[in-house]
């Protein structure tokens, strides 16, 4: 095939997904949102700017800037943002009619989505169009502003497929226009996991070491993370944090002073992915104090090197963990209560070993890589009619 994917090409979950179809053999071209390089071996990716995202060009992975700038920025966009898509879309539509891709694939709503919804308004004759939902699209971004609601209706209402992380979020596209009649695929974002990166250690970890991956994010209760580590350390003190894409964070080194966790706290940089097996492998815990979210690509790798989840009680967590059994859930806006979860954590040994053996027969029935890839090209070619 020859597949058009509207994405930010620095996403290490867009590649996982795109590398697929590249070694797969098909033609490849990415109108990518953010100006950066590339390594991957695509027909040829042209630079695409929405919503403010051509400032600069950047290498570095998404949700690299401070919190509490990631937070206004992502104010900003969600009001004036949809202005810039219908001049953002011109530009699309021009590389689309040069392509002429079997698919266009936007990998999410704001504002990949809504580019190329816009971009084949009006063409005479068009590819197929696909769009994959990410964790917060209808939770966060659709309901902020009325441009933002205008324009996700808009893209659920021309869309000719739907891919989504988790079944909630096929129930809310149908909600936000979708009809029931167009094709969906539930399936990781990043097409699932790769096993021979992330596979549990030899023997479960001894000590008690607790992974916090989910790095700098809007939607991610980090603040309450870091309240929640003393009222651990003052139970555990023997316990280490280390939380990945955090290193030189401004709000995550003053949260450290200031709850004097110094000795127990490292922030590191984000990891390359296909170093992330080898990090997880060396904790026993990981957390995601999250309040908007799908299924987060770094649990499901977690849980398939070992790690014994702990993470905000939301309607689609709560479709890969359950409660006691296979990790435990909190409420993430409060700092007690993943205390509370990453203490019993740390306890049950017992429960840890099981849930273990729980998680490792889920990502192998529902998450491995190649298995979910093959349903993603039948779904493909369900949606262009072969």
């Amino acid at each position: 095939m020859r597949l058009l994917f509207v994405t930010d090409a620095r996403s290490p979950i867009s590649k996982n997904w795109m590398r697929f179809f590249i070694e797969r053999g098909d033609e490849v071209f990415i109108a990518t949102t953010f100006d950066c390089d590339s390594d991957l071996a695509t027909m040829r990716m042209e630079f695409t700017p929405v919503a403010f995202s051509g400032a600069k060009k950047r290498s570095a992975a998404p949700s690299s800037a401070s919190s509490r700038t990631l937070s206004l920025r992502t104010k900003i966009r969600q009001w004036l943002g949809p202005v810039t898509v219908p001049a953002a879309a011109r530009k699309l539509r021009a590389f689309i009619q040069e392509v002429q891709p079997d698919i266009v694939h936007a990998m999410r709503i704001p504002y990949e989505g809504m580019l190329a919804a816009s971009a084949l308004d009006g063409l005479a004759s068009r590819p197929s169009f696909l769009v994959s939902i990410w964790g917060n699209d209808f939770t966060l971004h659709a309901p902020s502003t009325p441009l933002m609601r205008y324009y996700t209706r808009k893209v659920m209402r021309v869309v000719d497929g739907l891919h989504a992380d988790v079944e909630r979020d096929v129930r809310l596209a149908h909600e936000w226009g979708l009809s029931e009649e167009k094709p969906t695929l539930v399936a990781p974002g990043n097409g699932g996991i790769r096993g021979e990166v992330f596979y549990p250690p030899a023997e479960l970890v001894k000590n008690p070491i607790i992974i916090n991956p989910r790095g700098v994010r809007p939607y991610v209760r980090n603040d309450n993370f870091f309240k929640a580590i003393p009222l651990v350390l003052a139970k555990r003190p023997d316990a280490k944090f280390i939380c990945t894409g955090m290193q030189n964070e401004p709000q995550a080194m003053s949260w450290v002073k200031e709850f004097g966790i110094e000795n127990a706290v490292e922030l590191l940089p984000a990891f390359p992915h296909e170093k992330m097996g080898e990090v997880f492998r060396g904790a026993q815990i990981v957390v995601s104090p999250s309040i908007h979210d799908g299924t987060p690509n770094s649990l499901l790798e977690a849980m398939a090197c070992g790690c014994f989840p702990v993470a905000g009680d939301l309607e689609s967590i709560r479709e890969w963990i359950t409660h006691g059994q296979n990790g435990l859930l909190f409420d993430a806006n409060d700092a007690q209560a993943i205390a509370d979860a990453i203490l019993l954590g740390l306890e049950r040994e017992d429960l840890r070993a099981e849930a273990a053996g729980l998680n490792a027969k889920i990502i192998s029935a529902r998450a491995e890589f190649g298995a979910n890839m093959k349903r993603v090209e039948e779904f493909y070619n369900s949606v262009v009619g072969k």
